[in-house]
């Protein structure tokens, strides 16, 4: 096995035994095709010519000798910016097994270099091996002899969640008789696709996301929703009838906001949510942004701005200074746009403030739900600094506004949807449901579905995380036909789908046992249980070992 090693330039150069990953090549295997260095996505290695030296022996004259040859081989680059990544995209097209990343054993010391032209160090993806609280949450409360199980194989189970401001029994009727306006409400999946924009993913991902979520519609009886994030959506899903399974975000940017305006006159149906987005878990307190590499001629088209320039949205909407302002101006506007029969709902990060957020919409009849981004909420490009050290835990903060709720008597109006970190360590199913049983409605989830639907690479070891440089070696993030090409949407759409089959399954798994068939188990946390005392202190659940 031999490494490959470029020369430093410099006394400050890093070397290969500095960088997160390692490309390791078998020479005598190497038939020199070029496929490795073709589709390297940050041109870590190049082929070039390499003289080596023979050593030579003649026995007989009791000499040493060398010879030298002169050939062409492939080396890896040591600059930041080219370092590999550990995507293994050089593997997977390598004929012979020739070449493949490996992880460095040594310290990584390019954290100490990240910080180029002044610029503090950002990119995408978000973190998978860190302990989750949600993995360690069990369901304990297991209904047997007096109140037995349910046949999870065979019963019929009601597992939709609403979407919008759920009115008391008596006000609902009163209302009806009386002809007055009542708020809109969507039965949808619980586990939504979370707001990853048309933009940040590339146009093959979009395709095959909506596609899955169609399929999962009008074919098999699932009512998933996916959420747009900012920028808006391709013109003609705006004029198409996939509309309403759509939750069309606005954010403190505006962008795509124009061509959804205009398409309103012509839209077949109406999407399924409005959602105001006012922060997000994996940089609360910041606006979003898009880096110029990105912004191709289609999306600046559908955003109104220039190609090739960075878009970084405001931290907050820039009319609004007070949450009452937001409620008042925003969501009823966006009530009145759609002509109050669409459910509109802020997103917020998760923080210590979202009770105080919470309170103010239960007191506004236009407020259908609050969304919460928790700390482990993913990103298409954050700094390191917002990822890692900014924001607040889902769990805490969605049973806080949950008991709030509880105080007030109100925890069946207002639902509460949770976000950040689902199914980070792939147990997607037990994470939702707890947050389900801690006072969430449902969830929204975006890193998994990438994983899961199309073989996102990115994790916390270094690993790819490239989504903000528009370079996604598998053609996720990318706005390049060269790589987004990679992607085939048919086969998106049919990971798509045999997601949200499974999440479907493994919920029944779940709800049998507790006896649950015809509602979801929101709020009913003495089926919780875990192992640290002070979890379960806090949360009001049972603590268990």
């Amino acid at each position: 096995m031999v490494s490959i090693r470029s020369i430093p330039s410099t006394p400050s150069s890093l070397t290969y035994h500095d960088l997160p990953w390692i490309v390791e090549h078998r020479e005598d295997r190497c038939t020199l095709c070029g496929r490795c260095t073709s589709v390297c996505p940050t041109e870590a290695i190049y082929l070039a010519y390499r003289r080596q030296r023979m050593p030579k022996l003649d026995i007989l004259q009791k000499k040493r000798g060398n010879e030298y040859r002169t050939f062409t081989g492939i080396r890896q680059r040591t600059d930041v910016d080219h370092r590999c990544i550990g995507c293994g995209m050089c593997s997977m097209v390598c004929p012979n097994e020739a070449i493949g990343p490996q992880a460095n054993s040594n310290d990584d010391r390019v954290r100490f270099h990240n910080y180029q032209k002044g610029d503090a160090w950002k990119r995408g993806g978000r973190r998978n091996d860190r302990s989750s609280l949600l993995d360690q949450i069990s369901f304990n409360r297991i209904s047997m002899l007096t109140d037995p199980a349910l046949d999870a194989g065979r019963h019929e189970f009601h597992m939709n969640t609403l979407l919008g401001r759920v009115l008391p029994p008596e006000e609902y009727i009163r209302r009806q008789a009386a002809g007055e306006w009542i708020p809109p409400v969507r039965e949808i999946f619980p586990f939504i696709i979370g707001s990853m924009s048309f933009g940040a993913l590339s146009p093959n991902m979009w395709l095959g996301l909506l596609q899955g979520v169609a399929y999962c519609n009008e074919v098999l009886g699932i009512p998933v929703v996916m959420c747009t994030g900012e920028g808006g959506c391709p013109p003609w899903v705006l004029k198409s009838k996939f509309l309403k399974y759509i939750i069309l975000q606005i954010a403190s940017g505006y962008f795509g906001w124009d061509e959804i305006i205009r398409a309103i006159p012509e839209m077949q149906c109406d999407p399924a949510a409005i959602e105001i987005k006012y922060g997000q878990g994996a940089k609360p307190g910041d606006g979003g942004l898009l880096m110029w590499f990105k912004v191709s001629k289609l999306i600046a088209r559908l955003r109104g701005v220039p190609e090739g320039v960075d878009l970084p949205s405001p931290p907050v909407h820039q009319t609004l200074y007070s949450i009452e302002e937001s409620v008042m101006k925003m969501i009823q506007t966006m009530s009145m746009a759609w002509n109050f029969k669409v459910p509109v709902y802020p997103k917020i990060s998760g923080s210590t403030s979202a009770k105080s957020v919470l309170n103010n919409l239960v007191r506004n009849p236009y407020a259908s739900a609050l969304l919460i981004d928790g700390i482990d909420g993913g990103t298409g490009a954050a700094y390191n600094i917002s990822m890692d050290a900014t924001g607040h835990p889902i769990a805490s903060n969605v049973r806080a506004c949950y008991l709030d709720l509880v105080a007030q008597g109100k925890q069946n109006e207002i639902p509460i949807f949770a976000a950040g970190g689902i199914g980070k360590n792939g147990n997607t199913v037990q994470n939702a449901m707890a947050l389900i049983m801690l006072g969430a409605s449902g969830v929204h989830m975006g890193k998994f579905i990438m994983q899961a639907a199309a073989g996102c690479l990115g994790s916390e070891k270094n690993r790819c995380n490239v989504c903000s440089l528009g370079i996604c070696p598998k053609g996720i993030t990318s706005q390049n036909p060269k790589l987004y090409r990679r992607l085939d949407p048919d086969q998106v759409a049919q990971r798509v789908v045999d997601v949200f089959m499974g999440i479907s399954t493994e919920m029944k798994k779940v709800m049998a046992p507790l006896g649950r068939s015809q509602s979801l188990p929101i709020g009913m946390s003495d089926a919780l249980g875990i192992s640290d005392k002070d979890v379960a202190d806090l949360l009001q659940i049972k603590y268990i070992c």
